[in-house]
C-alpha cells in the first residue's frame, strides 16, 4: 500500500495533487507522472514513474513511502536537488531520511 509524507513536495506542473494521490493509491495509470520515495535501504531517495507502482507484486513488496509528486522527469530532478538543498541549510548534512521523518516534522509542527 502506498503511503504518502505529510508535507508532500508537489512539482508545479501538478494541478490537481488530490486527484493524483488518488489515481496513485487505486492503480489508474498516469503517463507523465514520477513519485520520489523514501529508499529501502541504506539510499536516501528513490525515485520511479508510476507505471512501475502499477505492478502487483512491487506494490506487494516495496511498500513505497511517498515524498514527492512530479510531473516528468525533470521535475523529480528538481524537486529531489531542493530536498537537498532544504535539508543541508537546515541540518549541514545530506542525511534526507532523517531530516524528512524527524528534524522536518518538529519543524513544521
Amino acid at each position: 500500500m502506498i503511503k504518502f509524507y505529510k508535507h508532500l513536495y508537489i512539482g508545479e506542473s501538478i494541478k490537481n495533487p488530490e486527484k493524483v494521490k488518488w489515481k496513485l493509491k487505486v492503480n489508474a495509470g498516469q503517463l507523465s507522472i514520477f513519485v520520489i520515495t523514501l529508499a529501502e535501504g541504506s539510499d536516501q531517495l528513490e525515485f520511479y514513474h508510476a507505471a512501475f507502482l502499477k505492478q502487483k507484486i512491487l506494490r506487494k513488496h516495496l511498500k513505497p513511502y511517498v515524498v514527492g509528486i512530479a510531473g516528468g522527469r525533470e521535475e523529480a530532478f528538481l524537486i529531489i536537488e531542493g530536498i537537498v538543498s532544504e535539508c543541508f541549510e537546515a541540518t549541514g548534512d545530506a542525511n534526507l531520511k532523517n531530516y524528512l521523518l524527524e528534524i522536518k516534522q518538529d519543524l513544521k509542527e
